[in-house]
């Protein structure tokens, strides 16, 4: 049981940012065409959180073109570049899939406010950033 655990301690990403379930993020995912690389930005709202470790995922949703479109991403993936929080969101539930059903306005969270949030917001974003920048020296650092 130790074996696996420090297995998935040496799996984890490094700099991982915090969020929680209801936040709007933008997700920062590198996509490999043939032999170019590009960062493609999925920005939605978080609806869920699953299992712990290295097997952490986060399912992000977001409007396209008046359909609804659901993203799985692993939260240790090394192809994630980083997490960027948009809107902290108010919810009072771990799994948000009610907002499946919902259309328009009804589909939406409503925002935490205040000085002390808006500090946390900006001091976890400037984190991430600073670990993406880190991550991208260290890439190019081995090219």
């Amino acid at each position: 049981m130790d074996l696996i655990k420090t297995i998935e301690e040496t799996q984890k990403r490094p700099g991982a940012q915090d969020f929680n379930v209801g936040d709007t993020v933008k997700v920062f995912f590198k996509i490999v065409e043939g032999k170019t690389e590009r960062i493609q930005v999925y920005e939605g709202i978080v609806l869920c959180k699953k299992n712990a470790g290295a097997r952490q995922t986060f399912t992000v949703r977001k409007i396209s073109y008046g359909v609804g479109v659901e993203r799985v991403f692993p939260y240790n993936s090394p192809r994630i570049q980083k997490v960027e929080v948009v809107r902290p969101g108010k919810v009072r539930r771990a799994k948000l899939y009610y907002l499946r059903d919902k259309i328009g306005k009804d589909a939406k969270v409503k925002t935490l406010v205040g000085a002390k949030v808006n500090a946390a917001l900006e001091a976890r974003n400037a984190a991430a950033a600073a670990a993406a920048e880190a991550k991208a020296a260290a890439e190019n650092a081995q090219n």
